[in-house]
């Protein structure tokens, strides 16, 4: 059984991504994307959490996401790591020193799953004093 998750804010993310990618038409349908990813949404709201299990997404809504994921940033990095220094949490991403040296090997829901913390974090510098490197 797979014990990885999505977040909601992942699955808000990726439902407006899509509705960008695919504007409705006739201001009233919505692309099979968003459809998709619009159920598993409404699960997480009629269950009343915040992550659902990858499992329980259809096969549509799990390559809905997936091709959200595929447009987004790999690596939270501002080549500024301080793990290299010998710090045991980035304060340039706000990685720990195990995230850094294993990201290469970290699946999509592993990824987005550290991307979460640190973004809730909000304490590394790519969310304050250098912020404007993430937008290079």
């Amino acid at each position: 059984m797979n014990t990885e998750k999505v977040h909601v804010t992942d699955l808000e993310a990726a439902i407006n991504w899509w509705r960008e990618q695919s504007p409705s038409i006739d201001g009233i349908s919505a692309a099979p994307e968003v459809c998709a990813l619009a159920e598993a949404y409404a699960l997480l709201a009629w269950m009343r959490t915040t992550e659902i299990d990858v499992d329980a997404l259809s096969d549509q809504a799990l390559g809905a996401w997936l091709g959200w994921y595929e447009t987004t940033p790999d690596s939270p990095c501002i080549a500024i790591c301080s793990t290299a220094q010998g710090d045991p949490l980035c304060k340039g991403c706000g990685r720990t020193f195990d995230e850094v040296q294993h990201w290469p090997a970290l699946g999509p829901f592993e990824k987005r799953l550290v991307w979460q913390r640190i973004t809730q974090e909000g304490t590394a510098w790519r969310f304050n004093r250098y912020a404007e490197r993430v937008l290079k």
